[in-house]
């Protein structure tokens, strides 16, 4: 029995896709364990390949987790002490994290209030001459304006695609993970592309930055014994390779799905007063990692919906700034106020392949109801 059978609607739920996949991991885990071919070996290198493929690029370097891709990304473009990185200040943790990890600077800018994506224009206004790097976010499955950021910034200045959350999206028919000058993407188990543990990939067209980022994941190391630089151990595990080449065979059919159940949000929360639906940039083509709506009293609706049996969340309940690990920027309320006011309104709702017309218009019924009170 899922989640769903037992009377509530979840945020996620990977049941049906792991059934669907179950006979074929299975049998990929037993040649696995046959082979004893445990670290490496051909499975993780067949999904480098198809991932690389499927993104459009020349090149997918697997690593631990989607936190150590955007560090390597940036490492493997040389970016380090003395560089400064923009970033939206409404995103997880870890994209701010990665780059101090990488030993530069964070610069925090506010995002557009239709889209919740990174602020073209903030970013032209914040950035200087230590500027090195560009983060775009795809928030929520829709692509970040990645080919404006070009136009706006210098040459020098590199854009570092935090694609975590947009796997097979497009932007102008380009996909997520191509647009830049590298791409860090993760694996967890809740994205649309998600194993069965942490996991994470770097990709991009550039052979020599896709060569470093393996150094540097493999200790620095070349070759058994011979290390060139200091770096550490951060690989994609075989088993979940096995489980994410099993998936990325399904992943666009599984797009199509969250696509047609975000589209029919769209038609059930129309005339809903009080619920902002989501907008979609002109030239993108979402995946819908996520469906957020904004509405006044979030916490009371949040609240309404859970005690309902209607499982939602909120990403992110606060921008960077406003968090104690990033405190010491020195940027207080206020100083993003979009970023801010979309942190006190955002809900996100049940959304996943599978999602029934059932469950969706119990959810569309009880959120109806809660932002009438």
């Amino acid at each position: 029995m899922t989640i769903a059978d037992a009377g509530t609607v979840p945020l996620v739920d990977l049941a049906a896709q792991h059934h669907e996949i179950a006979d074929e991991v299975a049998a990929g885990w037993a040649d696995v364990v046959a082979r004893s071919a445990f670290v490496g070996g051909p499975e993780v290198a067949a999904f480098e390949t198809e991932f690389a493929g499927f993104s459009g690029v020349r090149r997918c370097v697997g690593v631990a987790n989607g936190t150590d891709a955007i560090e390597l990304a940036l490492r493997g473009l040389g970016v380090g002490p003395g560089d400064e990185c923009l970033l939206p200040a409404n995103t997880f943790i870890a994209t701010a994290e990665a780059i101090v990890r990488a030993g530069a600077t964070p610069v925090l800018v506010d995002c557009r209030d239709d889209t919740a994506l990174i602020d073209v224009d903030a970013v032209a206004a914040a950035a200087g001459p230590r500027t090195r790097a560009v983060l775009p976010v795809h928030l929520w499955g829709q692509t970040a304006s990645v080919d404006e950021l070009r136009r706006v910034l210098p040459d020098r200045v590199l854009l570092v695609e935090d694609a975590a959350q947009a796997q097979g999206a497009t932007r102008h028919g380009q996909v997520a993970g191509g647009l830049g000058d590298a791409a860090a993407t993760s694996f967890y188990p809740g994205k649309n592309l998600g194993a069965y543990g942490d996991g994470g990939a770097v990709l991009t067209d550039d052979e020599a930055v896709a060569d470093r980022v393996r150094l540097l994941g493999a200790h620095g190391s070349s070759s058994k014994y011979r290390h060139e630089v200091i770096g550490w151990n951060s690989r994609l595990d075989t088993l979940q390779a096995v489980v994410l080449r099993a998936k990325l065979r399904r992943l666009a059919r599984w797009n199509d799905e969250r696509r047609r159940a975000a589209a029919r949000y769209d038609a059930l929360l129309a005339d809903v007063p009080g619920v902002v639906r989501p907008v979609v940039a002109p030239g993108n083509h979402p995946v819908w990692h996520l469906y957020v709506v904004r509405v006044p009293e979030r916490d009371r609706v949040h609240d309404a919906l859970r005690d309902a049996g209607v499982g939602v969340g909120v990403h992110y309940p606060a921008p960077l700034h406003l968090t104690g690990a990033f405190a010491h920027l020195g940027r207080g309320p206020g100083s993003f106020p979009v970023a801010e006011r979309l942190a006190g309104e955002i809900l996100s709702l049940p959304l996943y392949p599978g999602i029934t017309d059932g469950q969706q218009d119990r959810v569309a019924s009880e959120l109806a109801a809660a932002a009438g009170r």
